[in-house]
């Protein structure tokens, strides 16, 4: 049979219904098989970058970790202070040698920046060991400190950039995978040739270290000391709701659940306003003893700025002494979306206690109180007994690097991560054009905490 007979053959036999349904099939099985390979291998690929974006991001922040505190142990004065802030840069380098490690790059090109990681770590785990014997940073080694921390913020900028790229979209893991980056390559060009002993050294996740204020996320006491009252019934709380917002404010208060498994158990209720729209309602939760309002949040938007952040820390100071939270002093903001929300930390006897905080959102618009959390406060408010301090202000002072630029200085109680509180000295100044704040304590002349502080164009950070 000629190729001519065939195809007439097959044409014939397409002309038959039973036929033609069987091809329709098989093209249909063919192509829905070829879209479920295709899905496939786009959700194998997307997992994929998800898995390098997040090791990225990682090594990304812990290289940021780095940076400050290579910087931070500049300012240290004591042996026992530079050991901890050089153990934390240690571990926080081999974090973001791990995650490196992760990335589509070739080890080739990786390598500079490794060896970057690794010098660093090593130093800071020398150092640690040398201040754990008592001694402090010869002028050799605070040179090598401040060479190393310049490396790290180029290669900090670098990253960002980026990470810029890579979110834009203008760069993808795969052409990183073919092709490397000179991102990689440059880092550690000029290293200093000086090595250190490598030991087998082990490491555990660390938090990171930014938060919104100083101590805004610190531990919470066992049993909160700020809990006082009896225990209430849920109409009770109510009551304690219709009041924080005032009764002419209130349309209704709906109850939407509780939490009996927390320490600070709670009653949970959805409140409508008196000539509002219901969707711009309130939810707020009050405490099962004493009908404390552990956090409220109220719904609307906030459509333009129009104060400034002295009006706003104003605003939110009044609402404070209207709600019967006394002697409330503004520490540190954070502003976003036409909002503010603003830390306010109790004062005793002109002494600042950091335990004892409230954060407050305040609208920019007319100053309206949005937002409201007073976990810090109820776990740890109480009356203290302060001491008088055991050195003066000066001998503190003397305690602190005198390469630092002092602004400003306080008393204050800041916490611990063992569920205590330390009464200090707070000195805020300049170092190498950083704003940082020292923590020196007032009995024994101990350097507890240094915290740098970032200006940033939504407010003030520390790290």
């Amino acid at each position: 049979m000629s190729i001519r007979e065939k195809l007439l053959d097959f044409k014939r036999r397409l002309s038959d219904r039973k036929m033609y349904s069987i091809v329709v099939v098989v093209i249909a099985a063919v192509a829905i098989w070829g879209i479920y390979q295709y899905k496939h291998a786009a959700n194998l690929r997307q997992e994929l970058d998800n898995q390098y974006n997040r090791a990225f991001y990682d090594m990304t922040g812990y290289v940021n970790n780095v940076e400050v505190l290579l910087i931070k142990s500049l300012i240290t004065s004591t042996p026992n202070k530079t050991a901890s802030t050089m153990q934390e840069a240690w571990r926080q380098a081999n974090l973001a040698q791990t995650n490196l490690g992760q990335l589509p790059v070739s080890q080739q090109v990786l390598a500079n920046t490794s060896k970057f990681l690794t010098q660093v770590g090593d130093l800071a785990y020398s150092i640690n060991n040398q201040n754990m014997d008592g001694k402090k940073l010869t002028d050799e080694q605070y040179k090598l400190i401040e060479n190393l921390h310049g490396y790290s913020v180029s290669l900090e900028q670098s990253l960002n950039d980026l990470q810029n790229q890579l979110t834009s979209g203008r760069i993808k893991w795969g052409e990183l995978a073919n092709k490397g980056t000179k991102l990689f390559q440059k880092t550690s060009s000029q290293m200093p040739s000086q090595q250190f002993e490598n030991v087998d050294k082990t490491f555990q996740d660390y938090p990171t270290l930014i938060y919104d204020g100083p101590f805004s996320d610190h531990m919470t006491s066992a049993e909160p000391k700020g809990l006082t009252g009896n225990d209430i019934n849920s109409e009770q709380a109510k009551q304690s709701v219709i009041n924080f917002f005032g009764k002419d404010k209130v349309a209704a208060v709906n109850d939407i659940g509780r939490d009996d498994k927390s320490k600070i158990k709670t009653y949970s209720y959805n409140v409508t306003f008196k000539n509002l729209p219901k969707e711009q309602n309130a939810n707020i939760d009050v405490a099962q003893k004493g009908g404390h309002v552990l956090w409220m949040l109220y719904n609307r938007s906030v459509p333009a700025e129009k104060i400034n952040m002295d009006q706003a820390k104003q605003f939110g100071k009044k609402f404070l002494e209207e709600h019967g939270y006394k002697n409330m002093v503004d520490t540190y903001y954070l502003k976003e979306d036409n909002t503010a929300v603003i830390n306010y930390a109790y004062s005793q006897n002109n002494v600042t206690i950091y335990p004892d905080l409230i954060k407050v959102k305040v609208a920019l618009d007319n100053g309206e109180v949005i937002g409201f959390e007073s976990k810090g406060y109820i776990s740890s408010h109480s009356e203290r007994n302060i001491p008088a301090p055991k050195i003066t202000m000066e001998q503190a002072r003397a305690l602190i690097t005198s390469k630092m630029q002092i602004s400003s200085t306080g008393l204050a109680m800041i916490p611990t991560d063992y569920k205590t509180e330390i009464f200090t000295y707070e000195f805020k100044g300049k170092l190498n054009d950083r704003d940082f704040l020292v923590y020196i304590n007032a009995e024994n002349g101990k350097e507890e905490k240094i915290l740098m502080i970032i200006n940033t164009p939504n407010g003030v950070l520390t790290m």
